[in-house]
């Protein structure tokens, strides 16, 4: 099983000093993670999202962090791949640079980038992302898996004659290739595509259980006419709300407040919700709070007369790897259990102490990661 950080760049207090100050963090995590024996970075591309990520140009920090690192691998999760956002030729062309420079550790994420503030923004047509996503798949790993770099292109929505797309990136045939999957029909299409998927699972690892069902129900129907590329990546990647302190209750508490401001800005940008709550006071209990929360988003969507969907308030819960090693150690063992092949380990939220992150980071490091990588997985275990 491989083990991940993901970064969105998260922040209360979005001043420009603040901002500055994060992304520096940021860099700092990820620097500490592949000294701490993670396996890859992943870093989100969002646009215009004030209260839920600053990461909009992923491809600028992933090379810093490559330059400042030695082993970890460089994930793009994800690229948004719609063509207003970023024309398929120029992702290639940047993803395979950055494979070079960093000695082949890169790994590209597609998805769609679909708020409403990042369509507008960009003058992305909602109604087109799918096809634009699946065409730009196929585009790139057409393009790179020919080894002089040549490509030509006759597609529904982009036509291009023969042209050499360089630099050639050094993983061959191409570097592996991922589709954020926060929805149903999108874990199907990666499992179509014959793609990695990156998963959410904020309700728990019962979510991740029955996900993992519908990734491995898709694989086994799939006839293998719509895979985008002549190699097959069945990786299933599942993210994992993580604080681990030596202190079991303060990390349980800087956990839940992280992800209720998590939580409120993915509601306000995503559903309906206010501004996210910025305020952090140690007095409160804030695994209490986030119930609260969740109840008041609840009779929010009633008094604004929108239907309360089952696992709507399912990003408000909090069991997940909150609290010591042990801890986390136990809530990995779960998800291994449900099917993920890779943790991603969500520890950079808006209201989350760069020390409270750097000291999960080694707790991962020194007691976490190394219980899995000195265990027996299940199918090498003797009977």
């Amino acid at each position: 099983m491989k083990f991940s950080m993901i970064f969105e760049a998260q922040m209360a207090n979005p001043t420009a000093e603040h901002e500055a100050q994060v992304l520096r963090d940021s860099v700092e995590q990820a620097v500490l993670a592949d000294r701490m024996g993670f396996d890859t970075v992943w870093a989100v591309e969002h646009h215009g999202l004030k209260w839920y990520a600053h990461m909009s140009a992923p491809e600028i920090f992933l090379t810093w962090v490559a330059a400042r690192t030695e082993r970890i691998r460089i994930g793009h999760g994800v690229v948004c791949m719609p063509f207003n956002f970023n024309h398929p030729v120029r992702a290639a062309e940047r993803a395979a640079m950055l494979d070079v420079l960093s000695g082949g550790r890169v790994n590209l994420g597609a998805g769609r980038g679909a708020t409403a503030v990042e369509t507008s923004m960009c003058g992305v047509d909602p109604a087109r992302t799918y096809q634009e996503v699946e065409e730009s798949l196929r585009l790139i790993a057409r393009a790179w898996q020919d080894p002089e770099g040549e490509f030509s292109y006759h597609g529904e929505l982009l036509d291009i004659d023969p042209h050499h797309l360089l630099p050639r990136p050094v993983q061959r045939p191409h570097p592996p290739l991922f589709m954020a999957c926060t929805r149903k029909d999108t874990l199907k299409l990666a499992a179509e595509y014959g793609i990695g998927a990156l998963v959410l699972g904020f309700a728990g690892v019962e979510e991740i259980a029955e996900l993992r069902r519908i990734y491995d129900a898709a694989i086994t129907a799939r006839t293998g006419e719509r895979f985008v590329s002549t190699v097959v990546n069945d990786h299933f990647a599942a993210l994992c709300p993580t604080i681990v302190l030596d202190d079991r209750e303060q990390a349980r508490q800087i956990g839940a407040r992280g992800q209720r401001f998590f939580a409120q800005a993915i509601k306000h940008y995503y559903g309906a919700g206010p501004v996210p709550d910025e305020a952090v006071d140690p007095a409160v209990d804030e695994v209490a709070r986030i119930r609260e929360a969740a109840e008041e988003h609840v009779a929010y969507l009633h008094e604004a007369k929108i239907p309360v969907k089952s696992g709507s308030t399912a990003i408000f819960n909090t069991e997940h790897a909150y609290g010591n090693a042990e801890d986390a150690i136990a809530y990995v063992e779960r998800l291994q259990a449900a099917g993920a092949d890779e943790i991603l380990c969500l520890i950079q939220m808006g209201t989350v102490p760069q020390e409270a992150c750097m000291e999960t980071i080694r707790q991962w490091g020194e007691k976490v990661i190394p219980h899995f990588r000195n265990t027996p997985s299940r199918q090498t275990k003797q009977p």
